[in-house]
């Protein structure tokens, strides 16, 4: 499936849009790495435990927003974006949305298989 953040795809005729798709999950922070954040804002650095969370967080909204677009029967999601919320004390939301989309002939390229 594509996915983009822009509106329009190079060579790709969208015929049609097929509604808004979203994908979330929502997260608690583990003491284990609270107690290594504190510990790394007194030497400074990279929080990798942190790191290492929104960037399994962005993968499952993002594979969940695609999920929802190919139950639709979408062929791309474009204009997608990212964002986060905090839900309650030590508990945050990564949300992925974008517009799922339908391709038609361009006369440059065919749409890719949906998989």
């Amino acid at each position: 499936m594509i996915t983009a953040t822009t509106e329009n795809l190079p060579g790709y005729l969208i015929t049609s849009h097929l509604g808004i798709v979203c994908g979330n999950t929502v997260r608690a922070k583990h003491v284990g790495r609270d107690i290594m954040a504190t510990l790394k804002t007194i030497v400074g650095g990279e929080i990798s435990g942190y790191t290492e969370m929104l960037q399994e967080s962005r993968n499952q909204a993002l594979d969940r927003m695609i999920t929802q677009a190919k139950a639709m029967g979408a062929d791309a999601v474009v204009n997608v974006r990212f964002t986060t919320s905090q839900v309650a004390q030590g508990m945050s939301e990564m949300l992925a949305y974008g517009n799922a989309v339908k391709f038609g002939q361009s006369g440059a390229t065919s749409p890719p298989p949906v998989s």
